[in-house]
């Protein structure tokens, strides 16, 4: 299973948090425009954090924010937030954060396989700092091995090629 995409509106670059909450909540407003989400997974995903802490801070300078599935998430997604400047979470080791990649998933099994995908990319220490300093969402897509697709552009382009296909 392929990473989920990460379409234009999914991508805030250089947002401004004056704490965790903010960088949270920037994170869930972007996997709502990006139409992975309804707002009420922001509280979720804040939730999660105000009750087993700041856990999701999986590395220096990178937070995994994410809740369980529910009826608030649309499909699966993907999001990534950079801060103008880093904020604290409350990690003893990864503080302060960065980078905020955003996750929604239908299932737990999606959840797993994505959080792997995700660690063997972050496993390259040089891939934090760049997607912090990174000034395009192309960089940061590129960072990550992701296209800007959605499922369902994808299908719609893919049905195009074909029909073309048939027409020559």
């Amino acid at each position: 299973m392929p990473m989920p995409s990460l379409p234009l509106p999914a991508i805030a670059i250089g947002v401004h948090a004056t704490d965790w909450r903010a960088a949270i909540t920037a994170a869930g407003d972007a996997l709502a425009l990006s139409g992975a989400t309804t707002p009420a997974y922001t509280d979720r995903m804040i939730g999660v954090i105000d009750e087993f802490g700041a856990y999701i801070v999986i590395a220096p300078g990178l937070a995994l924010a994410h809740a369980r599935p529910g009826p608030d998430v649309l499909r699966e997604g993907l999001c990534v937030v950079t801060l103008d400047e880093p904020v604290v979470f409350g990690h003893p080791h990864n503080d302060p954060v960065s980078v905020i990649v955003g996750l929604s998933v239908t299932s737990p099994d999606e959840h797993v396989q994505f959080v792997a995908e995700l660690a063997n990319i972050f496993n390259d220490p040089a891939v934090i700092p760049a997607i912090a300093a990174a000034t395009t969402d192309e960089e940061i897509r590129q960072l990550l091995g992701v296209t800007g697709e959605t499922q369902g552009e994808a299908q719609v382009e893919a049905h195009g090629e074909a029909q073309g296909e048939d027409q020559a």
